[in-house]
């Protein structure tokens, strides 16, 4: 038990440290737009590995969640490109 709490609290640092270096390289939004991403690809991930259906309602907020992702990522390049 006692080493699972460390490798638990030494994962969750060295999260918290790939996300502020994250955030520093990028902005606030595209870090939590890449959190968005991440949790889509855990339950779709989980639900394959443990072969777990995915009910339409599950599928419909991965839809929302990969939708909104794609979104911001060309809206954010049409924005950089007329900037330029």
């Amino acid at each position: 038990v006692l080493m699972n709490l460390i490798y638990s609290g030494l994962w969750f640092y060295g999260y918290n440290e790939l996300a502020t270096m994250t955030i520093k390289k990028t902005n606030a939004v595209t870090q939590s737009v890449a959190n968005t991403a991440k949790r889509v690809i855990v339950i779709v991930g989980v639900a394959i590995v443990m072969g777990e259906s995915l009910d339409p309602l599950k599928l419909i907020g991965c839809g929302v969640g990969i939708g909104g992702v794609f979104l911001y990522s060309v809206i954010d390049d049409l924005v950089k490109k007329a900037k330029k």
